[in-house]
C-alpha cells in the first residue's frame, strides 16, 4: 500500500512540472480572458470574478481549447486565430479601422488608403507599405535598449531607446516626410 502512495506522489509530482515546460503556442484564448478579468472593477471584484470563472470551469474551457486546436493552429500557420482582430478609432479627422491579423495590422483611413504594418520574427523588424505597394523596413529591433531607424536620406541609425534617443531622431526626422517610393 505505501508503495502505492509513493507511485502516486512520483506520478504527480511529474504532472505538476509538465506545465513549466515549453509549449507551443500563446495561450492567447485564456489570456485575453484573464486581462478582461484585471479590467472587471476592483481588486476584490477581480477575485470574485476569478473564482467564479473556475467554478463555472471558464478557465478550464479557454484552456483546453488553446492546448488543443488553437496553440496547433497558431503553431502550424503561425497565426493564431484569437488574436485576429479589427479596431474601430473615431478621430478628428475621421473614423480608422485597424485590422490585426497576428504578423500585422491593416491601418484604413477615412479617406479609403490603406496602409500595412508588418513584423518580421526572425529578424525583428517591422516595415510599412501604403496601399498594396511593395512594404519598406522602418525600424529593427538591435537589444533591448536600441533601434534601427530609418533615418530621411534612407538609411538607417542605431537610437537609443531612452527619452534622449526619441528627442535625436525627432530632430533628425523634424520637417522632413519619409515618402515610399
Amino acid at each position: 500500500m505505501k508503495k502505492n502512495y509513493v507511485y502516486v506522489g512520483a506520478i504527480l509530482m511529474l504532472a505538476a512540472t509538465l506545465p513549466l515546460q515549453s509549449c507551443i503556442g500563446s495561450f492567447s484564448l485564456t489570456n485575453k480572458v484573464l486581462s478582461w478579468n484585471n479590467q472587471v472593477g476592483s481588486k476584490f471584484v477581480n477575485e470574485l470574478v476569478f473564482f467564479a470563472f473556475w467554478i463555472l470551469p471558464v478557465y478550464e474551457v479557454t484552456s483546453v481549447a488553446d492546448l488543443l486546436i488553437l496553440n496547433s493552429i497558431e503553431f502550424w500557420s503561425g497565426n493564431n486565430p484569437v488574436e485576429a482582430s479589427t479596431k474601430v478609432i473615431d478621430t478628428d479627422q475621421g473614423r480608422y479601422y485597424i485590422a490585426c491579423d497576428g504578423k500585422g495590422y491593416d491601418i484604413t483611413a477615412p479617406n479609403g488608403d490603406k496602409v500595412r504594418l508588418d513584423f518580421e520574427a526572425d529578424s525583428q523588424t517591422w516595415s510599412v507599405g501604403v496601399n498594396d505597394e511593395e512594404t519598406i523596413p522602418f525600424m529593427t529591433m538591435i537589444d533591448d535598449s536600441h533601434v534601427k531607424m530609418i533615418t530621411p536620406q534612407g538609411d538607417f541609425r542605431a537610437i537609443p531607446l531612452s527619452e534622449q534617443g526619441v528627442m535625436a531622431y525627432s530632430s533628425m526626422t523634424q520637417g522632413t516626410t519619409l515618402c515610399m517610393k
